[in-house]
């Protein structure tokens, strides 16, 4: 166990690693690449439709929560007026902040999702991840969430979620091509 050679302790130190005389690096030897079950899931190269699912739906939610809460709570501090007291003041702040990050957060996640699914669809139809999937995903999505505006209002946003879509995934392999990471 540990040091006993003290006579006038009564207890020793337990040390529980004691017998173990091997290097950390060969008790936790991880493999570095992803494991699979299948060999084919193993040649694909991207992720499968409910993972995009899971990803665009979470990371919007997410990112429209804390915009959205930014935003509410600047609001909520802009409202305050002369005379309330402090304690209404964090309420009121810390309400408009939760009201405003909700809203924002389910839009977001809501333009996520259906971005996710019309991607994927895409890819199993034309059996290619590139560019112009995400474009077309981005065109549609824009246009469905806007389709209860008018036509005008769809075809604007579509347009905008195409052109979103595009630079997303052109900076992004950009950014992989001459950012050294």
């Amino acid at each position: 166990m540990a040091d006993s050679s003290n006579p006038n302790q009564k207890y020793r130190q337990y040390n529980p690693y004691q017998d173990l005389n091997v290097p950390i690096r060969n008790l936790y030897n991880l493999p570095t690449s992803p494991e699979y079950l299948f060999n084919e899931e193993a040649a694909v190269q991207r992720r499968s439709w409910s993972e995009n699912l899971q990803y665009y739906t979470g990371s919007g939610y997410l990112s429209g929560a804390i915009v959205g809460g930014i935003k509410g709570s600047v609001e909520g501090i802009r409202a305050a007026e002369p005379g309330d007291s402090t304690k209404i003041r964090i309420n009121r702040v810390l309400n408009a902040g939760g009201h405003t990050g909700r809203r924002f957060g389910n839009s977001v996640g809501v333009v996520g999702m259906i971005f996710a699914g019309l991607e994927s669809v895409l890819i199993h139809y034309r059996d290619s991840d590139d560019l112009l999937n995400s474009v077309a995903a981005g065109l549609g999505t824009g246009a469905l969430y806007r389709a209860a505006s008018g036509p005008r209002s769809a075809a604007i946003a579509g347009a905008i979620g195409g052109l979103a879509a595009g630079l997303a995934v052109a900076g992004k392999q950009a950014v992989k091509r001459y950012v050294p990471i």
